[in-house]
């Protein structure tokens, strides 16, 4: 159990880091800084990601009568931007590969400012002594983000430029798998505690804070149609790592940690039904990574 206990966040970082990897090895040259490129884009982006989900979240917070654990969760979730499933989910409404690791890469960027600051705001508006450090955030993004990249970039541009298109898919199914593996005995061992959070109206709240989300990011995500459903995943998915990192850092209790899976499965299940709503409006062919 102990052995289980060290391995699971080592299975957990390997799977998301693959996830980044094969989104390197599948992009072009310029496409994480697209976004960051463009004001306008960026600025539409920060609103999304950023101002809404935390605005949605604060106020259905104040809205319902859940318990402290469970806002906290919410909190966390609500700060914490784009984890690496992002691109993955967005390209299966046949969004714009660019655009979808440009947000990625601008996501990242600003998580680096964003997190601490609207940590350290939630601290100071709810009268909680939190700490949000900077170096949690950096860490993530350098583990979590910028080295996979970096090998990914590497694989697909010098060491294996004219490789087949099934390699980025091997290597997210690989993720995929390792993904499974790690989050299965996480959601497990958290049940009990998740289950103490199930009736209360925790589930409608965080389901709540994740429309809103989506909706803001579908409303600004145009003009393009196509742009749309990027952005939309991208604003209501949030980053669990990042999530549990900070409630580590501030020595949460475990309805906390339950607080957050459960907000990451409440997103999941929203952004099913999104795709199925979005495929009877208007049918879209998968894009190819």
């Amino acid at each position: 159990m102990e052995v289980l206990k060290h391995l699971l966040p080592i299975l957990l970082t390997v799977s998301l880091a693959l996830l980044v990897v094969a989104a390197g090895i599948a992009s072009s040259r310029g496409d994480f800084a697209s976004v960051v490129a463009r004001p306008s884009l960026l600025a539409r982006a920060f609103v999304a990601i950023v101002v809404i989900p935390v605005i949605a979240a604060i106020a259905i917070m104040s809205a319902f009568p859940i318990s402290n654990a469970a806002k906290a969760g919410i909190f966390l979730m609500a700060i914490s931007p784009v984890p690496p499933l992002m691109p993955g989910k967005a390209m299966k409404f046949g969004g714009n590969a660019g655009y979808i690791y440009g947000l990625q890469g601008a996501a990242a960027l600003m998580a680096l400012l964003t997190v601490p600051a609207l940590g350290a705001l939630g601290a100071r508006l709810y009268e909680v002594h939190a700490q949000f450090p900077v170096g949690i955030v950096a860490r993530n993004i350098f583990v979590g983000l910028v080295v996979p990249l970096a090998i990914g970039l590497a694989i697909g541009r010098w060491l294996f430029p004219k490789a087949s298109p099934a390699l980025p898919r091997t290597v997210i199914l690989v993720a995929n798998l390792l993904l499974v593996a790690a989050f299965v005995p996480l959601l497990i061992g958290a049940a009990p505690e998740m289950g103490k959070l199930i009736g209360d109206g925790t589930m409608v709240a965080m389901a709540i804070v994740v429309v809103i989300a989506l909706a803001g990011g579908h409303f600004l995500g145009g003009p393009s149609e196509q742009d749309r459903p990027t952005l939309a995943v991208a604003a209501s998915l949030r980053h669990p790592g990042i999530a549990l990192a900070l409630a580590g850092a501030n020595h949460a209790a475990k309805p906390v940690t339950a607080a957050v899976l459960l907000f990451m499965l409440v997103g999941m299940v929203v952004l099913i039904l999104y795709q199925l709503a979005m495929k009877k409006r208007s049918p879209v062919p998968a894009a190819q990574p």
